[in-house]
């Protein structure tokens, strides 16, 4: 469900001669279907390097890269985890000819001091002010954490008591738009829900932009009680019906919804946009599966990668210590990449580098929460009104697998108010598509289809008596 290139190591590689790399670097990376923005920043501390990234249109700033060198006229910056290499030559003092290179596919990627001009996205869903309703910038604090959640509120202009809604974005860290790729889904998604009567309100991940808070080993638990922290404080708002507070989460915010309402019988409803009913594990495989097969990889690899993949999260479920997990990884690994090492490997990385990558992006919290995490039960605990929706062409969360696993959790558990529908043609973001692969995203103009909008609409009104 990770649809984001994220870094979260730091590690400065001694520097020989080389040229002054420091300062800001721009570029334009060009990949299937998006053009990103990227800013390198460089600092250097006696003969020790280390960089940060920026990624505007995924919404990341300030990332630090795993190791950076320069070595006379070269460039060499890396992230372990995100599979990532630039490898760069001066062409003078201001410019840089090189090579992007993540998980084997590599891209030719220039940098400059020189602050480049990107080619304006057309992104026209975006509403803009002045808006027919009241938008307030706000913050409210975790009552365990003790930390400040900042995110904005909307409320129609006229009226009182309105009907909320908490939006909980997916995975990764998220602003509270949810911004991908120039896309603000949840930009949109309140725009549409306050003009229809709805108040919404949608702030920051913890420890990101301007929330407080550790993002780092936070999982979907931890962020399931700042939604509950949300709820807490819209309770605080006059403006806001105390009896018609509901949750509306996007991918892994799919998820959390259904925990916190399993536990907080004053949800007053949910909506689980593109939310899961199987388990991390199981969501894995097939997301998987189902983007590689449509990115045109052979069978044979498709099929190897699966067993890989499902002999490496079985040993997630089995093993509960960390060091005999990590353990018990590093030896199956080194046994692939010995198999078959041309295969496994990337091309630019080594197969120890590879091999901690690996396990630095396995043997974290929130990937062996997710893995080990299994909706059904918190979903059969759910006794308030229910709608979720999924689109056909959704690669990361399939409908054909988690629409019955939804259905069925939700019977099992007695609920007698529910919705779950499929959207034809729709993707993960719920954009009309044509592939539903998540390198297609950025190039859609559309952000989120009417069709989407207008279901979700129309069954909050019904359910809260708006119509």
């Amino acid at each position: 469900m990770r649809h984001k290139i994220f870094f979260v190591l730091m590690l400065a590689v001694v520097s020989l001669y080389a040229q002054d790399v420091t300062g800001d670097w721009n570029s334009i990376l060009n990949v299937p279907g998006a053009k990103l923005t990227l800013v390198f920043h460089i600092a250097k501390n006696a003969n020790t390097y280390s960089a940060t990234l920026d990624s505007p249109d995924q919404g990341a700033f300030g990332i630090p890269l795993t190791s950076v060198s320069s070595v006379q006229d070269s460039l060499v910056m890396t992230h372990g985890m995100a599979r990532i290499r630039y490898e760069g030559v001066f062409i003078n003092n201001d410019s840089i000819s090189g090579t992007f290179t993540q998980a084997g596919q590599s891209f030719p990627l220039g940098l400059s001091r020189k602050e480049l001009k990107k080619p304006v996205v057309k992104r026209p869903q975006n509403p803009l002010p002045p808006y027919p309703y009241i938008s307030e910038e706000v913050t409210f604090i975790h009552p365990v954490g003790n930390f400040k959640l900042a995110g904005t509120l909307t409320y129609p202009a006229s009226g009182s008591k309105f009907p909320a809604v908490i939006l909980i974005t997916g995975s990764g860290p998220q602003n509270r738009d949810e911004e991908l790729l120039g896309h603000r889904p949840f930009l949109i998604w309140a725009d549409y829900l306050t003009r229809h009567g709805i108040a919404v309100l949608r702030f920051d991940d913890r420890g990101c932009f301007q929330s407080k808070g550790d993002y780092a080993s936070a999982t979907s638990f931890d962020f399931a009680t700042d939604a509950e922290a949300a709820i807490a404080y819209l309770k605080t708002r006059k403006e806001i019906d105390k009896k018609k507070i509901g949750l509306m989460g996007h991918s892994e915010g799919g998820l959390i919804a259904p925990l916190v309402a399993s536990r907080d019988k004053d949800v007053a409803f949910i909506v689980m946009l593109a939310g899961p009913g199987i388990s991390g594990k199981d969501i894995l495989l097939r997301q998987q599966e189902l983007i590689a097969r449509a990115e045109g990889m052979d069978e044979s690899d498709i099929a190897a990668n699966a067993e890989t993949n499902r002999n490496i999260f079985d040993k997630v479920e089995t093993l509960q210590n960390n060091d005999s997990l990590r353990k018990a990884l590093d030896i199956y690994l080194r046994k692939r990449v010995h198999e078959s090492s041309s295969k496994v490997v990337p091309k630019g990385i080594n197969a120890d580098d590879f091999i901690e990558m690996e396990l630095k992006m396995i043997v974290n919290p929130w990937m062996l929460n997710f893995i080990r995490y299994n909706p059904a039960p918190a979903l059969s605990e759910v006794k308030c009104p229910v709608l979720a929706i999924i689109g056909s062409k959704d690669l990361q969360v399939p409908a054909n697998a988690d629409i019955p696993a939804i259905q069925s959790a939700l019977k099992k558990g007695g609920n007698k108010n529910y919705m779950v529908k499929e959207l034809t043609g729709l993707n993960h973001l719920f954009q009309e598509c044509k592939t539903g692969l998540p390198n297609e995203y950025g190039s859609i103009e559309q952000t989120v289809s009417p069709v989407a909008l207008e279901t979700v609409t129309s069954w909050l009104q019904s359910l809260l008596k708006l119509k």
